[in-house]
């Protein structure tokens, strides 16, 4: 939209603290798109904007499919500000960061919400990059735990002196 800056930045950020609460344990690939898509859905529905999944995308398909839409995963239409086109994905796919240059010249807000093991590569600019780090259980069918931070400071160790039996497991001399 002509006149209005582009707040890319602060969406996503805002985003990415929506998203810092999202936590999930033992779930599969789909599961964890599914979750992830609708918690960006419930974050637009609290700014009051309205979120559409599957959203139609600017960028064609490739012949033969020229004759069909491609989708981005969620689409938010703003009362004030451009549209926003969200893409989730697990893995580093060209195709997603075209989809979102697309529509980024397209004058809509670009977010590659990126899930994973991580490392996460930086897309390029108008592109902005919110991550969603989770850990992964192989075996069986990959699982995928996200739990929340903690920024905790480690415990207190004791001043007691070692008395008893520690004195025998703690004994600073030669035996």
């Amino acid at each position: 939209m002509e006149g209005v800056p582009d707040d890319g930045e602060r969406v996503a950020a805002s985003l990415a603290r929506w998203l810092a609460g999202v936590t999930f344990a033992d779930l599969g690939a789909d599961e964890v798109t599914d979750l992830l898509t609708g918690a960006v859905v419930a974050w637009a529905e609290g700014q009051g904007w309205r979120a559409y999944r599957r959203a139609p995308s600017v960028l064609p398909l490739p012949p033969p499919y020229a004759h069909r839409h491609s989708w981005i995963d969620v689409g938010c239409a703003r009362p004030a500000g451009p549209p926003i086109a969200v893409e989730l994905d697990r893995t580093d796919r060209q195709r997603t960061v075209d989809k979102l240059l697309a529509e980024a010249r397209a004058g809509r807000v670009a977010i590659w919400l990126r899930w994973g093991a991580g490392p996460f590569a930086a897309p390029p600019a108008p592109v902005h990059l919110v991550t969603c780090p989770v850990t992964v259980r192989r075996g069986g069918g990959s699982r995928y735990t996200r739990q929340p931070t903690r920024d905790r400071p480690p415990p207190e160790h004791t001043t007691a002196p070692v008395t008893g039996e520690q004195a025998d497991l703690f004994a600073t001399g030669t035996p």
